[in-house]
């Protein structure tokens, strides 16, 4: 061996060893891999909220050292501080622990002042070992409470951790977290799109603004029992021409109270509506005028079936006598009190097109004395009388809009006094006959108009029969909203008790309209014909009425109103003829 050369020696052992490290790295390669290290293997693709985590959490271990080895430092020096929860939901197990010292996890306390990160030590307490023992205690019981909420809490405010390095090293890792945030956006913001949707939602519908009122000073009403009462009351002063409306009324300057009320119930299926008002008149200065009149009445509408409904009223009125009635009574201080009861049930039935009602009503009148002039009273029981009819209409239904039909009317008035005063039996028999046609256009146009011939015969054979033309109607027509146009029509028959007369009919007819300028501001005007024809003498009226006026509310449940009216009777019986001028100004007030 001493023969072989160096260099030889030294290029064999260099060979040997690149064998060795080849045939180790060989056998290296062939040898299994580690059981840890085929699960790694096999989990696929790591997503950016494991990264994200896994970045947090060696973001929150470096910190968590730093923070320890400081909190080490100082824990001896450090004042007692109030526990701050690391969450909402993180509650401290023992108060006097958690007000002895601060969790690791304590969140930083905001400052404008950027020198806040370092803060400058207070004066060295040392505390107890008791007291230093719960602190621990008390910081390891928080330590394991955050860990259990550390995702939640990252997820809420991911940057928290990072903001409270104050080296270098700490900025980096809040860099890289902040990148891995951004990464993770979309899905966090596809979640809370999600999340909002439902939000936005909500808020759209309970944010959205309510539908106007379609008349928002309209009046509320009172709710008793399952009524609603929407009453109303006017005070006000009226200087007018003629007193009482008669040829021998003067001026007059008077004080005039109207109190008016409806009620609706809010029954599921039936339904029923009571309407009433009473007009209180007082003279303040000029022509003495002392009258109240008033009338209540209710409907009630009950459902059979679905073909078949059925309908009562009744009703109650007290009225004075007018002075300008053909049986008012000359030179008397007060005119007589003219009482009503009347009352009607009726029912419908649908066959098919064909609509058939059937009506029974029944009318009671009274009367009052009359106080004379010298103070004695006038009897007039010799009026009171009781009307009974019966009325079968039959219609056919064109369209829903539209519904001809006829009616045959028969009744009895029987007085309460068979002969009167002068010596004449005044009942009568009753018969009429109507067509006419019923519309329904919802809103835009309702209502019915009928005409035909009325006969009411006396039992006194030298008494002339009652007789005439009918005509009657109630349509309402809209022909723009907030306008209301109205036609009535009635034909009344009067009885008397004149001597060798047997009464007259009245016809009255007004055109109504009413129109809404403003929200708080409405106006309405009305024309008004009537035409008395006496029977058994020559004799008719005319009487022309027209009347505008106002009303501004103030509020909902006030306003001022004002109206002028003006009435003008013409007649060819002698001392009938008069004019009446009027205007109005008061108070409404309605609830």
């Amino acid at each position: 061996m001493s023969g072989v050369q160096p260099e030889k020696l030294r290029g064999r052992r260099d060979k040997a060893a690149c064998a060795l490290l080849l045939a180790t790295s060989i056998l290296a390669l062939l040898r299994p891999a580690p059981l840890h290290a085929q699960e790694t293997e096999l989990r696929g693709e790591v997503s950016e909220s494991a990264i994200l985590s896994d970045q947090q959490r060696k973001a929150g271990s470096l910190v968590l050292a730093r923070q320890t080895a400081a909190n080490a430092d100082a824990r001896d020096n450090a004042p007692a501080r109030t526990y701050l929860p690391a969450s909402a939901d993180a509650v401290p197990d023992d108060t006097d622990a958690a007000n002895s010292t601060t969790s690791v996890f304590d969140p930083p306390q905001a400052s404008d002042d950027t020198s806040a990160d370092t803060p400058t030590p207070p004066k060295p307490r040392r505390t107890s070992t008791a007291r230093q023992n719960a602190a621990d205690k008390a910081k390891d019981r928080a330590t394991d409470k955050s860990k259990k909420k550390k995702s939640t809490t990252a997820a809420k405010d991911p940057t928290t951790t990072a903001t409270t390095a104050t080296t270098h090293d700490t900025d980096s890792i809040a860099a890289d977290q902040d990148a891995a945030n951004r990464r993770a956006l979309p899905i966090d913001s596809a979640d809370r799109q999600k999340l909002d949707a439902g939000a936005e939602r909500i808020t759209a519908i309970e944010g959205r603004n309510k539908k106007p009122e379609d008349d928002p000073f309209a009046a509320t009403g009172v709710r008793w029992g399952s009524f609603v009462i929407r009453p109303t009351i006017e005070q006000g002063l009226t200087a007018t021409t003629n007193g009482d409306s008669s040829s021998a009324g003067t001026s007059a300057l008077l004080s005039e109270t109207a109190l008016r009320f409806t009620a609706a119930s809010d029954w599921r299926e039936n339904s029923a509506t009571i309407d009433g008002y009473g007009i209180f008149r007082e003279t303040v200065s000029g022509y003495r005028v002392h009258d109240a009149q008033g009338r209540i009445e209710g409907q009630l509408n009950v459902d059979l079936d679905k073909e078949m409904r059925a309908i009562a009223k009744l009703g109650y009125e007290a009225v004075p006598e007018s002075a300008s009635s053909p049986d008012a009574i000359a030179g008397v201080s007060t005119q007589p009190l003219r009482q009503s009861i009347d009352g009607s049930i009726g029912v419908e039935k649908a066959v098919g097109k064909m609509q058939y009602t059937l009506t029974g009503a029944v009318s009671h009148d009274f009367y009052g004395d009359a106080k004379l002039s010298d103070g004695t009273s006038l009897s007039q029981k010799d009026q009171d009388n009781t009307l009974y009819t019966a009325t079968l209409r039959t219609g056919y239904e064109i369209s829903p809009a539209l519904t001809p039909f006829t009616e045959i009317e028969v009744g009895r008035r029987a007085y309460d006094q068979r002969i009167d005063n002068e010596g004449f039996e005044r009942s009568s028999t009753r018969l009429g006959a109507r067509a006419g046609l019923q519309l329904d256009m919802g809103e835009k146009l309702s209502g019915e108009f009928s005409a035909g011939w009325l006969r009411e015969a006396v039992d006194d054979k030298s008494l002339e029969a009652i007789s005439g033309a009918t005509v009657n109607a109630d349509v309402k027509w809209s022909p723009q909203r907030g306008t209301m146009i109205g036609l009535t029509g009635k034909t009344t028959v009067e009885t008397t008790t004149t001597s060798g007369e047997s009464g007259d009919i009245l016809y009255s007819g007004r055109l109504t309209g009413e129109r809404v300028i403003r929200s708080n501001l409405t106006a309405n005007a009305a024309l008004g014909l009537d035409w008395r024809d006496y029977v058994g003498i020559d004799g008719h009226d005319r009487i022309l009425s027209a009347e505008a006026g106002l009303t501004w509310w103030l509020n909902r449940y006030a306003g001022l109103t004002t109206r002028v009216r003006t009435e003008k009777l013409t007649s060819n019986l002698p001392g009938r003829d008069y004019t009446a001028n009027s205007i109005y100004l008061g108070v409404k007030v309605q609830r």
